[in-house]
């Protein structure tokens, strides 16, 4: 009895005196065994406590002898760990687990690997790094297509027919671009450097209030993470492939210093190219020059704080847009990022992260390289924006659940004016200016929530966000004065999301997310100033009295694991309220050439509806196949037709295969595109038919440092061209796709 009663007294003291019972708290980090990242939101079940890993694959707990831990998670399966093997993962405090079926080759994209259930994630290669255009990687996914006023240049995505400003594109949650050219010659994925970008993430729906708005979706480019190594060593990359058709030549490379505290180094990428053929011989423009150079400094402050600096110089020069009335002479971008990162331990708050960004576009686009007969004028437009923006975010484990909350801010102007110089006619020898973006900005003002918490077998997650955006012109003209009533507007966008996941028996999984969000009008949607943005030649006018587009959005997700064998079937639908559209007006054009003007104007409502459905599953002998599909549909309800610019169904097939002891990949990648007929006769679309690819590509490790792959697209050498490709000239031929085209990469590792 006196020894019950001393250890009593010894416990009531030491609670007293204030010592921390998490003390005892233990934690294990859970990482991807292939590539060494963390697995976020592993769902865990230990004694009486549920919960889910961090967004940096930590678990935390305190230990019981007697009791086992009960992990899954859609990706990795369902496992146990016993007693014993707990204490072992909490001695070295890691825990690695497979993937339970991709066996991730080097050099293949391996997509359809769910970040949330519902989205979706595309690994970056090092074929793919080489790539000039980080929205062109993106169609690697059926469920992005991309409009595409170049051949080689500006693949602008559309995802579940949402595009230009309706899709939220940021790097690491935060840095973006705004186009300069009011034809979106430089749409903001063209601007992302691919140097260090590890995977994107692909968001489906406006379920992603952490990042910002994004009506239809977010695309997340997510850098490298740093790689801080005990001893100071020096290592780096080298990549370079030639395409036969356009004669492209590409080129990238980095060179990293590394230590116990810091990862700095330099990358830059080189690509060139000219005119390709189509699969009947026919050429097709398609000239560019792109290039990057850049550096990055990772540097470990103390044991809890991260220093993280990223610059990078784009630029692109005499790039072909046969599409649109001038080309792409000069592109040149400074884009800039600096972020803190501190992490506590045995703490309700886990990690805070702060960050801030810019980006500067310079552009020029002309026609003076254009064979024109007559020369009727000379036109050129010189534009620029500026991108600012800060971010401030907590992670907390609360609740038993996870919490990231914060806020950001986000500037973004243009500026830019058209020169038209006549040659011919009556004003032959005088020069006009139109004022194209109105020296215009916007800026936004956002605080956000999200929340995860696990009941059971169900995961509840929820998310909200408020955000002010006010935007105004400084230079507006009196021609566009005429059709606008206001040239500044504040507005307050409020978005709510609600999800619910979990297991259904041993091998389905299923989950239901709805949202309510709205976002304003973007700067050409709200300022643009009589330019041809569309998809017909017609002006556009920009109208600052729109109200915010309002996305009713539900998304449904069933997918089955098991064994060798995983499938997902995603269904969505969202009605959309003062959906932004277009109409024709009796306004004057600006170029008598043009056949009218249209105005930006809200219609009352809208409906986009469709389906994503994937199957992958190991056959054997180290092969692999992959099936999947991607179909939207949309209607205009005010005006009973079809909304413009949406992709048909996209079907894909690919048999991947891994042999010799992971050294040799081999690939065979199907793409079939049906027709589309659902088409906006009033926007001046067109039907276009359906085409089938094959591709092919073998690669081979020669040595842990030197790899080769060589490989074909398009074999079968069809003629084609998508249906988002915009139509050339004024007879309005379609933009034919490239024909077959031969590559071969060689791949260099330091050291």
């Amino acid at each position: 009895m006196k020894s019950i009663q001393t250890n009593y007294k010894i416990l009531v003291i030491l609670l007293f005196i204030g010592i921390n019972t998490d003390a005892f708290t233990q934690q294990f980090r859970v990482l991807d065994q292939s590539t060494r990242e963390p697995i976020v939101g592993l769902s865990y079940h230990y004694g009486q406590v549920s919960g889910i890993s961090d967004d940096i694959g930590i678990i935390q707990i305190q230990y019981l002898p007697t009791e086992n831990i009960h992990l899954s998670h859609i990706n990795y399966g369902k496992w146990t760990l016993n007693p014993s093997e707990l204490k072992k993962v909490l001695e070295k405090g890691l825990l690695f687990r497979a993937e339970w079926l991709l066996n991730l080759q080097p050099v293949t994209v391996i997509s359809l690997k769910m970040t949330d259930e519902k989205d979706q994630k595309i690994l970056i290669s090092d074929r793919e790094r080489l790539h000039h255009d980080a929205g062109a990687i993106l169609n690697l996914n059926p469920l992005i297509n991309g409009i595409r006023k170049s051949g080689a240049f500006a693949f602008d995505p559309v995802m579940r027919g949402f595009k230009y400003d309706q899709l939220n594109v940021v790097i690491d949650g935060l840095q973006t671009a705004n186009a300069a050219c009011p034809n979106r010659m430089d749409p903001p994925t063209s601007q992302v450097s691919l140097n260090r970008i590890k995977q994107v993430e692909i968001l489906k729906g406006p379920h992603a209030l952490r990042y910002g708005i994004g009506l239809g979706g977010t695309i997340n480019y997510i850098q490298e993470d740093p790689n801080f190594s005990s001893s100071s060593q020096v290592n780096g990359r080298f990549s370079t492939m030639y395409e036969s058709n356009g004669n492209i030549f590409r080129n990238e490379g980095s060179v990293a210093f590394t230590g116990a505290n810091h990862d700095v180094g330099v990358m830059g990428s080189w690509s060139k190219g000219s005119d390709y053929t189509d699969g009947d011989g026919n050429v097709v423009p398609a000239n560019f020059m792109r290039g990057t150079l850049g550096m990055y400094g990772d540097i470990r402050l103390s044991k809890a704080d991260l220093l993280q600096v990223t610059v990078n110089r784009n630029f692109a020069r005499d790039v072909d847009f046969p599409t649109l009335a001038m080309d792409l002479r000069s592109d040149d971008t400074w884009m800039g990022s600096v972020r803190h990162t501190r992490t506590f331990q045995n703490r309700t708050l886990q990690s805070w992260n702060t960050s801030a960004y810019f980006t500067l576009v310079d552009h020029l686009m002309d026609n003076l390289l254009r064979e024109l007969n007559p020369r009727m004028m000379n036109a050129r437009t010189p534009a620029n924006t500026q991108n600012y923006g800060a971010r401030s975010e907590g992670s907390w484990n609360l609740g038993g659940g996870k919490l990231f909350a914060g806020a950001d801010y986000r500037s973004e102007a243009a500026q830019g004016i058209r020169e038209r110089e006549f040659l011919m006619g009556p004003m032959a020898g005088r020069t006009v200016l139109d004022n194209a973006w109105q020296e215009s900005q916007i800026q936004k003002l956002g605080t956000f929530a999200t929340y995860s918490y696990p009941m059971g077998e169900y995961v509840l997650s929820a998310a909200a966000r408020l955000d002010v955006n006010h935007a105004l012109a400084d230079d507006t003209m009196p021609e566009f004065e005429n059709a606008a009533n206001a040239s500044k507007v504040t507005q307050l966008n409020p978005g709510l999301s609600l999800g619910l996941k979990r297991d259904v028996a041993e091998h389905f999984n299923f989950g239901i997310w709805l949202a309510r969000v709205q976002r304003s009008g973007s700067i050409m949607e709200r300022f643009i100033n009589y330019f041809p943005v569309g998809v017909d030649p017609y002006e556009m006018v920009g109208n600052p009295d729109l109200k915010a587009e309002t996305n009713n959005q539900l998304d449904l997700v069933i997918g089955y694991t098991k064994e060798s064998i995983q499938f997902e079937f995603s269904p969505f639908v969202a009605y959309l309220t003062d959906y932004i559209t277009a109409e024709k007006t009796d306004l004057t054009p600006r170029i008598a050439s043009s056949p009218g003007v249209r105005q930006f104007v809200n219609t009352e409502s809208a409906v986009k509806a469709g389906f994503e459905f994937s199957v992958n599953q190991y056959i054997g002998a180290g092969i692999q196949q992959q099936f999947a599909v991607a179909y939207t549909f949309g209607q205009n309800l005010t005006r009973s037709e079809a909304l413009p610019e949406i992709a048909p169904m996209d079907i894909r097939y690919a048999l991947i295969g891994n042999h010799l002891d992971n050294k040799l990949h081999t690939a065979l990648r199907l793409r079939h595109v049906i027709g589309q007929n659902r088409i906006s006769e009033s926007f001046g679309e067109r039907t276009t038919p359906e085409f089938t690819l094959l591709d092919t590509d073998v690669s081979y490790n020669l040595t842990n440092q030197l790899a080769i792959k060589v490989g074909a697209q398009n074999l079968f050498n069809q003629s084609y061209y998508e249906h988002l490709n915009r139509p050339i000239g004024v007879d309005r031929r379609p933009m034919f796709s490239p024909g077959r085209n031969f590559f071969v990469m060689v791949r260099m590792k330091l050291p």
